[in-house]
């Protein structure tokens, strides 16, 4: 990791309303995750601001607003969550459901490719839609989230699941935190459709934010909170020590984000800590670049066709080939019949 940057000794009247001096480095800017620790509140975590990466994704898909503010918020756990990998693998984050959105996937790999895509029933979408019913909770309805890390071949996959019955994205990774990895820890997710000027005029570009802390001081007993069998009540309320007050500040300084804060690139993630934090020290580290970059490839395809029997090759094809379109970053590819004749 890059050497930290130290807000620590910055003097109160170098900071102006809107425009803190921050110190001689480069701001990470959209699509990168921004580490950082508050050693006072024994507090790390991570937050990023994802931008024209995030447009494309959801772009190509062109999927109905709702859809993509749940993809967009999807992808920002991935991230946040994914880059704190130290080994190479993957981090997938899945939900199955019984509502009109019934599966999200977005998919990390190390160091830095991001691929996502959704699921979803068109037309009761549209009835929610036009009943002004668009809520996560509605969209998502009953079901699981599933939090799965692959170190690849011949190790073993480790998975947290957590219900989401009536739960948004953003509850369901706290409960997660607090029932898997007993270890507390705040989430705070932002998306928002805005419009950026342009040549021919202006667009909408998609962009989202987030911010993840978590409590990890040295000694073990402070860290840990009591695994709840039921998962009742408030993950963010309830600590091993209740004397110690560290946690519950950073509970109040993160409650103090507005939505806009986390996405609006004229603050970016280094101002947003400084505002956060300054009181204490922030350390910030360099960011973390993610992509948009699926893993699919005609070679990979072919690999799977070749293993199809003589009959699936034939019901696979349509209209004189056989045409597989990636879910994830729509790239279609094409083959003839004929390359597996000899199966």
């Amino acid at each position: 990791m890059a050497a930290p940057w130290s807000f620590v000794m910055l003097e109160t009247h170098q900071v102006t309303e809107h425009h803190p001096k921050l110190g001689e480095f480069g701001y990470a800017g959209d699509d990168h995750v921004v580490p950082f620790e508050v050693g006072p509140l024994d507090v790390r975590g991570r937050t990023v601001q994802l931008g024209p990466m995030l447009d494309a994704i959801l772009g190509r898909h062109d999927y109905p607003e709702p859809v993509a503010r749940l993809l967009a918020e999807a992808c920002v756990l991935t991230v946040l969550l994914g880059t704190s990998l130290k080994f190479e693998g993957k981090f997938i984050l899945q939900t199955r459901t019984d509502g009109p959105v019934d599966m999200l996937v977005a998919d990390f790999t190390t160091p830095s490719a991001l691929r996502a895509y959704a699921r979803f029933d068109a037309d009761r979408l549209e009835a929610l839609v036009a009943a002004g019913e668009t809520s996560q909770q509605t969209l998502l309805g009953g079901g699981v989230l599933a939090l799965t890390i692959d170190q690849g071949a011949h190790t073993q996959r480790y998975q947290g699941i957590v219900q989401l019955d009536g739960e948004t994205l953003e509850d369901a990774a706290r409960t997660y935190f607090r029932q898997s990895e007993q270890i507390p820890t705040d989430i705070r997710l932002s998306v928002a459709k805005l419009l950026t000027p342009g040549v021919g005029g202006a667009r909408e570009q998609w962009r989202a934010g987030g911010i993840l802390a978590q409590f990890l001081p040295q000694a073990p007993e402070r860290m840990r909170v009591p695994d709840l069998p039921g998962g009742d009540g408030d993950p963010r309320e309830e600590i091993h020590d209740p004397t110690d007050n560290s946690w519950q500040e950073l509970l109040a300084l993160i409650g103090t984000i507005e939505p806009t804060e986390l996405i609006d690139p004229t603050i970016g993630a280094e101002r947003l800590l400084y505002r956060l934090f300054h009181e204490h020290g922030v350390r910030v580290f360099g960011g973390v670049p993610v992509a948009d970059q699926c893993s699919c490839s005609r070679d990979k395809i072919r690999g799977i066709l070749e293993g199809f029997s003589a009959q699936e090759i034939k019901d696979s094809t349509e209209d004189g080939g056989i045409h597989v379109a990636c879910e994830f970053c729509s790239t279609q590819y094409d083959f003839d019949p004929a390359e597996f004749a000899a199966q």
